[in-house]
């Protein structure tokens, strides 16, 4: 009797593809190691036919320090985590599909961001950032390059400036607003009070985050319609009940 097969559906699909992959990475651990193979990799989601890693989510946690000048922010969860690298995915094709070069920043503007972060995160207060090597040694305890970090920081700069150019005209962010947060929520976030950074030094950064709060509200809402135009599947269960990140995490 002839056997008859059902066409797997699409989240069938991309399981069998994530675990695949993940085969592929087993058997290149075989033919290096030839002893204890582990699996190296696998695929926990997919954004528009683009594989989101385990290690991606790993990488993303790691990166998550550099944005403690965010004071009681909670520890990144691997749902939380997993939610921001979709996000960014669904940005990231918008920007390809409109003007990527109007977006991009220059070596120069990566290279002012990475100072700034240098003398604004309270862990460089015990590092000496201003140093190549205390900078790098910050770096390491989370696993983490200068290189990395920098990648990091010019993707990080190029979606916020589309998301600037597609929310920002008409908000502005008075000085008083930034004198504010500075007072009440940046300062007292360091435990020794001649540590904190002075205003004009992190002016940039607060007005940053000002900004991303005042166009959250605009970019969910457009997110929202992005996720649901895009396609969008969570393969491991593990991360099924991930909440949305907020807008500023898209980045």
């Amino acid at each position: 009797m002839a056997q008859s097969f059902h066409k797997p559906s699409c989240r069938a699909s991309r399981w069998i593809a994530g675990c695949a992959l993940g085969m592929v990475l087993f058997a290149g651990g075989v033919l290096a190691q030839n002893a204890h193979p582990v699996m190296l990799d696998e695929v926990v989601a997919v954004v528009n036919n683009r594989p989101i890693l385990a290690s991606d989510v790993e990488d993303e946690i790691r990166l998550a320090f550099l944005d403690a000048t965010r004071p009681g922010e909670p520890a990144l969860s691997p749902q939380r985590a997993l939610e921001q690298l979709i996000s960014r995915a669904l940005v990231e094709r918008e920007i390809r599909q409109q003007d990527e070069e109007a977006a991009m920043p220059t070596p120069a503007e990566v290279d002012a961001r990475i100072q700034e972060l240098r003398s604004q995160l309270p862990a460089c207060a015990r590092h000496a950032c201003e140093s190549d090597a205390g900078w790098k040694a910050l770096l390491a305890q989370h696993d983490l390059t200068p290189q990395r970090v920098r990648a990091y920081i010019r993707y990080r700069m190029e979606i916020l400036r589309f998301i600037e150019q597609q929310f920002r005209p008409g908000i502005h962010i008075s000085r008083q607003a930034v004198e504010t947060y500075y007072r009440d929520q940046l300062a007292p976030h360091y435990a020794d009070p001649s540590a904190v950074p002075p205003l004009d030094v992190v002016s940039s950064r607060i007005q940053e985050i000002l900004l991303e709060q005042q166009v959250s509200g605009l970019f969910d809402q457009w997110l929202k319609t992005l996720r649901a135009q895009g396609d969008v599947e969570i393969l491991d269960p593990a991360f099924e009940r991930a909440e949305a990140a907020p807008a500023g995490k898209a980045q």
